[in-house]
């Protein structure tokens, strides 16, 4: 949000430099993201002159340019060479000396030095309006009333230039009360006057209008829950025109375009107190009635954008009396009846909405302005018929309208302030320091919270209508730090906590332990959001009021969202991909499902460049070993089987107990080429629930390291092809023998010198007994016993 300082000064007289201003901001919570400078005119007319053409001649060299000679003043004459086609000698017109800085329309600016143009010298430039940044117009020089100016003379003079500093504040959500200049003056005055800066604060209250004769508008609202509160002003003989220059100013410095004198009058209104209003042409209401409620779902509506939308039945409509919508209340007008050139009379509204209904209605439609931003926060409701008082008076002034009759209003149920108990214990308690029951007091009265009654250990207190965030004790305690600073809590000089201990059967200590597993091995950890948008809305869950269609969905996969990370790295040359992320998806099915996993994504290399090692892409089984060293943690046999999903070229499931545990493979081509990806994806994601559920059931314990060593045997396997190592290896983890530790697959071979359908597996397995040393007789029975199972099972043969 931007603010103006000259604006804000007009609330609150300060002697402060803006920069102290925005350190001042910044301290309460308004924070001062930049200062800008504005000016009225770019450059401000610096090193322009009031200049007088003394000579014009063709330049000897050049058809189209003119060589003349130019008064500055004190009898100064510079030799200027000018290619307007309108040059004249004896004409007064506006000269940029030697250093001046001439800017365009997006701020960039040249230099104007002392130049030979065609073999003569150029001193200066003669200047065109767009040159001057006064008008659009280069159809030849400026040229002056001689009359009006002197030559010699700064041409800034002649003119009410316009400087400003501009504070880009961030501000958060919450502070609705602080989305105006006035807002933010009174929220400085309350931290000036309390902290002894010299500061005096302008309270705005109603104006005190003139009106003549009578109207015959009427005015129904439909529901009080949709409008707590509507004004409506009738304001006839309007002429719509340019604003004045101050008022054009003022909008500039904080980003807006002028439009005309009643549009821009609003717009003053609404960034000045805070308060939206809208005109209507008032000759374009049916009936002269104005109506405030819904209409039929389904109904056509053409917004002042020239966009035909259509009704959901739920947005507040401002209506005429032929219930033909004319503006969806607190967001968007209406084309047809809109302010024009042409527009005589309007009728001004001033309203507070349920800003939840406008909520719902502007995101419904995709439409945020400074209107719905205000309004869906919640606006002070008690300033709305100031704001209309101060806007009608403007109307009198720069449009010449005049009131015509009362204001018409209906407020059937006024909007209370917020009652809340203020304990002092409470507030030393949260801030760790105690304030003075005075300075409490004075903090309060600034912030404009009136104390309603003293108590043995606190106030009772009621808090303005505006501050809607302001309804508990601990929203309370945080205005009054904001407000006492704060930089003058003194930070503990000794921080005490107990570490706590995770147990086993707590999922946070599975996630932590795989996450400082994964981070040891080059990951990094990631986190997405969860709102999104799906092609496949088959079972999605999708969001009832969306804040947009890029968010309309709850995530079906962590895929996606990885997915984005990796190209967003890619495009910035960091091709190595090896990510991870905790995260929960959703479902609708029988019913809502909501499941937490963890995600893994690798792309790229599986290890950096260097010297010693070749260029090496990572593949599915280095991603596989990656799952296998979380897996292990769980002490846990699982099955794997074949998966078939869309998301996945080829793909494997990690089965225990029949129900899924893991999924792992190479992400598809399409959903690569759907992120513009050009390398491949491997991808696994892990049921966390499930793992914990394992991991439950079957406690790690550490145990003694074995005196004794290991003892290897290899097996050569000739078997059918169709034969997978799992299913070896589930036959060798079947065998009865205590003594077999590990089993591994170290070489696989297809080809020349083997029968035809046969392949070749060979195989690892370590035995152990952790009592003695195995004596060969008993490493035999087990090796006999694997061989006589594998050729039961398999028809295998010993390869010799």
């Amino acid at each position: 949000m931007k603010i103006s300082n000259n604006w804000l000064k007009d609330y609150v007289k300060t002697e402060l430099k803006p920069e102290r201003i925005g350190e001042f901001l910044t301290d309460i919570g308004l924070e001062v993201e930049g200062i800008d400078k504005f000016e009225s005119i770019k450059g401000s007319l610096e090193g322009i002159i009031v200049g007088k053409v003394l000579t014009c001649e063709k330049h000897p060299n050049a058809d189209k340019l003119n060589k003349t000679t130019v008064e500055v003043g004190n009898g100064k004459v510079l030799n200027i060479v000018c290619g307007a086609p309108n040059v004249e000698a004896g004409q007064i017109v506006p000269v940029a000396v030697v250093g001046t800085k001439i800017y365009d329309k997006e701020g960039g600016f040249f230099e104007i030095k002392e130049a030979k143009i065609r073999g003569e010298v150029s001193q200066g430039m003669i200047c065109a309006e767009d040159e001057l940044g006064l008008s659009n117009d280069h159809g030849g020089i400026m040229v002056l009333d001689e009359e009006k100016y002197e030559v010699g003379k700064n041409f800034a003079d002649y003119f009410e230039l316009t400087t400003d500093e501009v504070f880009e504040i961030g501000l958060t959500p919450n502070r609705t009360d602080a989305m105006s200049h006035y807002g933010v003056a009174r929220d400085l005055f309350a931290f000036l006057s309390t902290n002894k800066q010299k500061s005096e604060f302008e309270k705005v209250s109603s104006e005190t209008l003139n009106s003549e004769g009578a109207h015959s508008f009427t005015l129904e609202v439909e529901d009080a829950e949709l409008c707590p509160r509507y004004i409506g002003a009738v304001i006839e003989d309007v002429k719509v025109a340019e604003s004045p220059a101050w008022l054009k100013s003022r909008l500039k410095a904080i980003g807006l375009s002028p439009i005309n004198n009643i549009v821009d009058i609003t717009n003053y209104v609404l960034h000045g107190l805070g308060q939206p209003l809208h005109a209507f042409d008032a000759d374009k209401i049916a009936d002269k009635k104005v109506k405030v409620g819904t209409v039929k779902e389904g109904t056509k509506f053409t917004t002042l954008d020239g966009v035909e939308r259509t009704l959901n039945g739920s947005e507040i409509i401002i209506k005429d009396g032929s219930d033909n919508p004319m503006c969806i209340a607190g967001v968007f007008g209406g084309a047809h009846s809109g302010v024009s050139n042409e527009t005589k009379t309007i009728f001004l509204e001033s309203a507070y909405f349920n800003p939840v209904a406008v909520r719902k209605g502007a995101k419904f439609h995709g439409l945020n302005t400074d209107a719905s931003f205000r309004f869906e926060r919640g606006v002070d409701p008690n300033i709305t018929r100031t704001a209309i008082t101060h806007a009608v008076k403007m109307i009198q002034e720069i449009a010449g309208g005049k009131l015509t009759g009362d204001l018409l209003e209906e407020y059937p149920k006024k909007i209370e302030d917020n009652y809340v108990i203020i304990r002092f214990s409470k507030i030393e308690q949260i801030l760790g320091t105690k304030i003075h029951r005075e300075k409490v007091k004075e903090i309060l009265k600034a912030l404009e919270i009136q104390v309603l009654n003293e108590i043995q250990n606190g106030f009772e207190i009621s808090v303005p209508a505006y501050r809607a965030d302001v309804t508990r004790e601990i929203d309370v305690i945080e205005e009054i730090l904001r407000i006492y600073g704060y930089n003058k809590i003194d930070a503990p000089q000794k921080i005490s906590f107990t570490p706590v201990k995770l147990s086993a059967k707590d999922q946070d200590e599975l996630e932590n332990n795989w996450a400082r597993s994964l981070q040891s091995l080059g990951f990094n950890e990631v986190m997405n959001n969860s709102l999104t948008s799906v092609k496949d809305e088959t079972d999605a869950v999708r969001l009832l009021n969306p804040l947009s269609n890029d968010l309309a969905f709850m995530r079906k996969s962590l895929l996606e969202g990885l997915l984005e990370n990796a190209i967003y790295n890619i495009n910035r040359k960091n091709q190595d991909i090896k990510f991870f992320e905790f995260g929960k998806i959703y479902h609708k099915r029988a019913q809502y499902e909501e499941r937490k996993q963890m995600a893994i994504l690798i792309s790229g290399r599986n290890v950096a460049e260097n010297w010693l090692q070749p260029k090496s892409a990572t593949d599915f089984y280095n991603l596989k070993a990656y799952v296998k060293v979380l897996l292990e943690r769980l002490a846990i046999d699982y099955k794997e089987v074949a998966l078939s999903d869309g998301r996945f070229s080829d793909a494997l499931a990690y089965e225990v107990e029949g129900k899924v545990l893991v999924r792992i493979g190479k992400v598809a081509p399409q959903m690569l080429k759907d992120f513009d990806i050009d390398q491949d994806c491997f991808y696994a994601e892990i049921e966390l629930e499930f793992a914990q559920e394992l991991r439950s059931k079957n406690e790690l314990k550490f145990k003694d390291i074995p005196k004794f060593n290991k003892i290897r045997r290899d097996l050569a396997l000739l078997i059918d092809k169709n034969i997978t190592y799992q299913e070896l290896y589930e036959t060798a983890k079947k065998n009865k023998s205590p003594f077999i530790k590990n089993i591994n697959l170290f070489d696989v071979y297809e080809g020349k010198n083997l029968p035809e359908g046969k392949k070749s597996y060979a195989m690892s397995f370590e035995l152990l007994n952790e009592e003695k040393t195995l004596e060969e007789k008993e490493i035999s029975q087990v090796m006999d016993s694997l061989i006589k199972s594998f050729q039961k099972e398999f028809d295998a043969e010993l390869r010799s």
